[in-house]
């Protein structure tokens, strides 16, 4: 994905409240050399991170005529109102090494045997995961395949099939749980108890 960023030569609290005025998104590019304050197109950007590649994939970032390739690392979002207020990207090339949170993507899960035929439902325990693996390599997502998912099981991180030269940061964990198989709940029914049939021969209390 490829976007377009300008040169922001005015910084400080008073100028980035004067560009989010005027539809502009502050940010800074770091990395590979001397970071670059850069502004950007308010609604171009917005409707660029609603994708999910542009949160996960080198971008191409256009600057003064030169592109160069970059990973969004952070952003502010408003409390509140649908509005990007900062964000930071870094330069990357083939030598850079990263460790950045991949979505993950979950297929076959209608065909396992655990929902098709024992009715589970299927947890996403997780549904990012934190890799490392140099710029290049990064994957835009990592699929999980729950085909072969049967009642009592869980798919942990070492069953998962990893593109060439990504490895997972598990912080401590050795290999946890990506997703599993939750039986079903049966369902208790309670019978009310039927109420007495009134056979008419009750007797009505009247005045003396």
């Amino acid at each position: 994905m490829k976007f377009v960023a300008f040169e922001r030569t005015l910084q400080g609290t008073g100028a980035s409240r004067r560009l989010r005025i005027a539809g502009k998104v502050p940010g800074i590019v770091f990395g590979a050399g001397e970071p670059a304050m850069i502004e950007l197109d308010h609604n171009a950007l917005f409707h660029a991170m609603k994708k999910e590649a542009f949160h996960s994939t080198i971008l191409e970032m256009e600057l003064n005529g030169a592109v160069s390739q970059v990973l969004l690392r952070d952003y502010q979002m408003h409390p509140y109102k649908p509005q990007v207020l900062h964000a930071d990207f870094q330069r990357v090339d083939g030598s850079t090494k990263i460790t950045k949170k991949i979505p993950l993507h979950f297929i076959g899960e209608e065909t396992s045997v655990a929902v098709k035929t024992d009715k589970c439902t299927v947890n996403h325990v997780i549904t990012e995961l934190a890799i490392t693996c140099l710029a290049q390599q990064l994957p835009e997502f990592i699929e999980v395949d729950l085909s072969g998912l049967t009642l009592g099981h869980s798919l942990h991180v070492n069953d998962l099939k990893l593109p060439a030269g990504v490895k997972v940061v598990t912080h401590g964990k050795p290999n946890p749980a990506v997703a599993t198989a939750v039986a079903p709940v049966a369902e208790e029914v309670i019978v009310a108890a039927a109420a007495p049939a009134d056979d008419g021969k009750g007797k009505k209390k009247g005045k003396k």
